[in-house]
């Protein structure tokens, strides 16, 4: 039986990845290996950003559900400034979310 050669289908794999590699500077852009793992990371990064956003957004629905209305400025004002008053809001949103 005669070899294949698996050229075709390293070189799409390779060109999905240094594709998404785009705007990297140096090796991160051009070298397979070293942009594969900028890529990981990136991707981690973005599915950690993803799972923080939503329990940020769930915690605002829980305000809301709440009855109460506040902006996000004066919510980080209070968590910085005022710990108590942030835990007592925060206590009344998670009472106020459906489980």
């Amino acid at each position: 039986m005669s070899r294949t050669k698996g050229g075709t289908v390293t070189h799409r794999r390779h060109k999905k990845i240094l594709d998404a590699a785009k705007g990297y500077y140096d090796h991160r852009r051009r070298t397979f290996k070293v942009a594969k793992q900028a890529v990981d990371k990136a991707n981690q990064y973005a599915t950690r950003m993803v799972d923080e956003s939503l329990t940020y957004s769930r915690f605002i629905n829980g305000l809301s559900l709440a009855g109460i209305e506040v902006d996000r400025k004066v919510l980080a004002d209070l968590a910085v400034n005022e710990p108590a008053a942030f835990e007592a809001i925060a206590h009344k949103a998670k009472a106020a979310l459906p489980a």
